[in-house]
């Protein structure tokens, strides 16, 4: 599966004591899962990614993320597959641009 988004939101996490190299980013993404994929992920309830995505200079990172149901906000115990980890960075590098505007 590679990740299929609805919706997302990015904004830039205020840091006002300058303690930490670079900014960083966090991204509520909603995924589209599909049920007849049999997709480990699914939920009737929904699942979104929180995830924490840092630049500094010209490099950029996902420094941290978390699976969650979105009508309830539990966590999920499930990780992203490698390449899924790989297109979230990919998308949070091509969006995360947007939390400046």
């Amino acid at each position: 599966m590679m990740l299929a988004v609805l919706e997302y939101s990015v904004e830039l996490v205020k840091d006002p004591f300058q303690i930490l190299a670079g900014k960083r980013y966090e991204f509520l993404i909603d995924l589209d899962l599909d049920l007849e994929e049999g997709d480990e992920l699914y939920t009737e309830k929904g699942v979104y990614v929180k995830a924490v995505y840092k630049v500094d200079g010209e490099q950029g990172s996902v420094v941290s993320y978390s699976l969650r149901e979105r009508v309830t906000d539990r966590s999920l115990d499930f990780d992203l597959e490698e390449e899924e980890e790989v297109a979230l960075a990919a998308f949070c590098k091509e969006h995360y641009a947007e939390a400046e505007e």
